[in-house]
């Protein structure tokens, strides 16, 4: 006898009930997963799109634009961009700093691992460019997988024990 099937003889549910209940769970933490991701993935998209012309006018302006054609130093700034709008998403959403921090890690991580072999000229900067972001996904899909149960729960979870932890922290203060 399975687990599924000792819980169903136990509670006198059927066997069916249980499993099908257990798949539309399953099939729901697996949608919350897919929703964080692409909601991280367009908040990056975002910060790319209105972050780099802030970038280019304020370079532009103090007359140091030319530090954008080191792909290095371009590659870093679109993994700020990116991480910025990522992180003021994820906090909006209720996450703790510890998986912003995290995926802010997997948005310069790819790039600086780029960077020894930019250095030496083995790969250009379209390369580091193109293959950072690339490896970015994977990165951020580890982070994710890393704290699962963060990421298959709804976003009133997060909201919730950010209240929790912050009520904890004023009710210690004033202890």
């Amino acid at each position: 006898m399975n687990n599924t099937e000792l819980h169903a003889s136990t509670t006198g549910t059927s066997t069916s009930t249980s499993t099908s209940a257990s798949s539309a769970s399953r099939g729901r933490r697996v949608w919350l997963f897919t929703r964080h991701y692409l909601e991280m993935v367009v908040a990056m998209i975002l910060g790319m799109v209105i972050l780099d012309p802030v970038w280019n006018w304020l370079t532009g302006t103090a007359g140091v634009s030319a530090v954008f054609d080191r792909p290095d130093v371009a590659s870093l700034v679109m993994a700020t961009n990116m991480t910025v709008a990522m992180g003021a998403w994820m906090k909006f959403r209720g996450h703790s700093w510890a998986p912003i921090i995290e995926m802010g890690a997997a948005m310069y991580l790819p790039f600086i691992v780029l960077f020894v072999p930019l250095w030496m000229g083995l790969i250009d900067g379209h390369t580091v460019m193109a293959a950072g972001h690339l490896l970015m996904l994977p990165a951020m899909a580890l982070a994710m997988l890393l704290r699962l149960d963060e990421y298959t729960q709804d976003h009133a979870h997060h909201r919730q024990h950010s209240v929790d932890k912050a009520h904890e922290h004023h009710t210690h203060e004033h202890a």
